[in-house]
C-alpha cells in the first residue's frame, strides 16, 4: 500500500468533510485526536450538503472509487436515499490512453503483430472508460468493421491498491460507525471487489455476451453484437462494430421518428424475458451501454453492450420472485409475508403476523398515487428495507436484479414519463406463473425427461432388485444394533442395581458396627466391598 496513496485518500476524505458523516461523538478518542492532528487539512466545502461533498470526493479519487460510488448508488437497502441519489450523478468519464501502447497490448495478447489479424486500426479510441478503452478496426480476411476492446495497462495494480485502502476504511467504519454492523461495510467492499476484478477478465464477458446474443436470437426486442471468440484474451475483447442511437439521447431519438412509447414498454419487457424466460440478465443496463437502431423506429430495437456483469436466478428464486410481484400488485401483503419465509429470504422462525404489519405500513401509503406515478423499483427497495429489518441477509443475486430494475425504471420513464411498469409487467408475470405452474408446465416437464426416464428404464429391474437387498439388509443391520443396544440398557440397569445393593450393605454395617457382635458389620463390609467389584466388572 502506497504512503502516498493514503495521504492523498485521506486528504481528499477531509478536505470534502467526509469525517462529518460519523458524529463526533462516536468517535473513540484517539479518533478525535487524530483529526485534530491534521490541523492544515480542513473542510473546504463546509456550505455543501453531505452526499455533494462525497460525490465530488470520490470523482477527484478516479476510476475505481467513481465505479464504487455507482455501485453504492445502487444499494439503497443501505444507502440515505439523499446520498443514493447524488451517487447517480457519477460519471465515469476517464481521459484515454495512448493508442500504441494500446497496439502493443492488442499485439502482446494475440502473439503477433496486429496487422496479421486487422487493418485500418485506428489509434484514437472510439471510447475510454476507466477499466478498458475501444479502437476501431476491421477484420483482414473478411473486412468487416470490428471494435477492439483493450485492459487498461496497470490497472489491476491501481485497483488492487485502492480496494486494500477501502477495506482498511471499511474496517474502521464498521467500529466507529453507529450503523456499521447494519450497513457491513466490509462485506459491501468485498462484494464490490468481486465485481470489479471480473471485469478485468474480458473473456468472461466475451462468454456473457455470446450467451445473451443466442437467448435473443430473432427477436425484433434486442440485439447484441457478435463476439470473435477466437480473436478474444483475458484482456482483449473483439465484437462486431454496431451503429445506434445512444438511448439518452432523447432528442436524436425523436427525430428519427421512435416510437418512445413502444420502446420504453419494450424495455421492461426485454429485462422480465432476460430474468423469469432465461434465468441470465445483463446487470449493467445503464444508458452508457444502450443503444437503439435506426432502423425500423416504429417498432424499435434496443442495442446491448458490455456484459462483463450479469445476474442469475434459481428456479426457486423466480417463482417467489414472480409470486412476490403479482402478491403486490394485488396487495396480498399475507402472501408477501409468507413468501418470504418461505423461501428462506427471512429467518424460519419470523412471525409472519409482524412481518405482514410492517410491510402494509411501508407500501400502503404507496399505493394511494395511481399506478403509473408509482416506482416499481422504489417498491422492491422498500421491501427489502423492510426484510432488513427482520434479519434478512444479503441475496447478491436480488440485489443484482433491484439494481437493474432501477436502471430500467428510470430509463423508461426518462424515454415516456407515462410508462406504467405495473400494466407492462403483471400480464407477463401472470402469464409466466400459470405456464410454469399449470398442466402444461407438467406436461413440458415429463416430455423434457422422457429421454432420462428412457435410458433408465432398462436398469429399473436390477435398481428394483439392488434396493430390496439393501432394505433388506438395513433391517438386519437395524435388528442386530436394537440387540445390541437392548443388552447394554439391561446391563446398565444390573451395574446400577449392583451398585445400589453394595452401598445398602455398607450402610447397614454401619449402623450394626458396636451393637451386635462385631463379625456381622464385618461381614456386611465384605459383601459390600464384593458386591461393588462385581459391578464394576460389568
Amino acid at each position: 500500500m502506497s504512503s502516498l496513496r493514503l495521504y492523498k485518500v485521506l486528504k481528499t476524505f477531509l478536505n470534502h468533510g467526509l469525517d462529518d458523516l460519523i458524529p463526533t461523538r462516536f468517535w473513540p478518542w484517539y479518533m478525535r485526536l487524530w483529526r485534530l492532528s491534521l490541523f492544515w487539512i480542513p473542510n473546504r466545502h463546509k456550505q455543501k450538503p453531505r452526499a455533494e461533498r462525497l460525490r465530488l470526493a470520490l470523482e477527484s479519487l478516479g476510476p475505481v472509487y467513481i465505479k464504487f460510488g455507482q455501485m453504492l448508488s445502487t444499494r439503497r437497502d443501505l444507502m440515505p436515499d439523499d446520498i443514493a441519489q447524488e451517487l447517480t450523478k457519477l460519471q465515469d468519464k476517464v481521459p484515454p490512453f495512448d493508442g500504441k501502447a494500446a497496439r502493443a497490448s492488442i499485439e502482446r495478447s494475440l502473439g503477433g503483430p496486429l496487422e496479421q489479424w486487422f487493418s485500418d486500426f485506428d489509434e484514437k479510441p472510439l471510447a475510454s472508460a476507466s477499466i478498458a478503452q475501444v479502437h476501431t478496426a476491421r477484420l483482414k480476411d473478411s473486412e468487416v468493421e470490428v471494435v477492439l476492446k483493450v485492459i487498461r495497462p496497470g490497472i489491476a495494480k491501481v485497483m488492487s491498491a485502492d480496494v486494500e485502502l477501502m477495506s482498511t476504511f471499511a474496517t474502521i467504519a464498521a467500529k466507529v460507525m453507529p450503523d456499521g454492523r447494519r450497513l457491513k461495510p466490509k462485506e459491501v467492499v468485498r462484494e464490490y471487489q468481486k465485481t470489479l476484478f471480473d471485469e478485468l477478465d474480458l473473456l468472461r464477458e466475451a462468454a456473457n455476451a455470446i450467451q445473451l446474443r443466442r437467448n435473443f436470437e430473432g427477436s425484433d426486442s434486442l440485439y447484441v453484437p457478435e463476439v470473435y471468440p477466437d480473436l478474444c484474451r483475458k484482456r482483449l475483447l473483439v465484437m462486431e462494430r454496431i451503429y445506434g442511437i445512444p438511448v439518452a439521447d432523447v432528442e436524436t431519438l425523436k427525430a428519427n421518428g421512435t416510437n418512445l412509447e413502444r420502446l420504453a414498454e419494450k424495455g421492461v419487457e426485454v429485462f422480465f424475458t432476460q430474468v423469469f424466460r432465461d434465468s441470465f440478465f445483463h446487470a449493467d443496463m445503464h444508458p452508457g451501454n444502450i443503444f437503439v437502431a435506426y432502423e425500423n423506429p416504429e417498432n424499435p430495437k434496443y442495442i446491448g453492450i458490455d456484459c462483463g456483469i450479469v445476474g442469475t436466478l434459481a428456479k426457486e428464486d423466480k417463482r417467489y420472485l414472480a409470486e412476490n410481484f403479482v402478491a403486490f400488485f394485488n396487495r396480498d401483503y399475507r402472501k408477501v409475508a409468507e413468501l418470504h419465509v418461505d423461501s428462506g429470504w427471512v429467518p424460519f422462525d419470523t412471525s409472519v403476523d409482524e412481518f405482514e404489519v410492517a410491510i402494509r405500513t411501508v407500501c400502503e401509503p404507496i399505493f394511494e398515487k395511481p399506478l403509473a406515478e408509482i416506482s416499481f423499483g422504489q417498491v422492491l427497495v422498500n421491501l427489502f428495507n423492510t426484510a432488513r429489518r427482520f434479519n434478512m441477509e444479503v441475496q447478491p443475486q436480488l440485489v443484482l436484479l433491484q439494481k437493474t430494475l432501477l436502471y430500467i425504471e428510470g430509463l423508461g420513464r426518462q424515454l415516456y414519463p407515462q410508462l406504467d411498469l405495473w400494466k407492462t409487467a403483471k400480464p407477463f408475470l401472470e402469464d409466466w406463473l400459470k405456464d410454469q405452474m399449470g398442466p402444461k408446465a407438467m406436461l413440458r416437464h415429463i416430455k423434457s425427461n422422457l429421454p432420462f426416464w428412457g435410458e433408465k428404464l432398462p436398469e429399473l429391474p436390477d435398481l428394483l432388485y439392488d434396493n430390496l437387498r439393501l432394505a433388506r439388509d438395513w433391517q438386519q443391520r437395524q435388528s442386530q444394533r436394537e440387540q445390541h443396544h437392548h443388552q447394554l440398557h439391561q446391563q446398565q440397569l444390573q451395574k446400577q442395581s449392583l451398585r445400589i445393593l453394595a452401598a445398602t450393605l455398607l450402610v447397614c454395617g454401619a449402623i450394626l458396627y458396636g451393637k451386635v457382635n462385631v463379625w456381622v458389620p464385618a461381614a456386611l463390609a465384605l459383601a459390600s466391598a464384593a458386591t461393588w467389584i462385581k459391578a464394576l466388572r460389568k
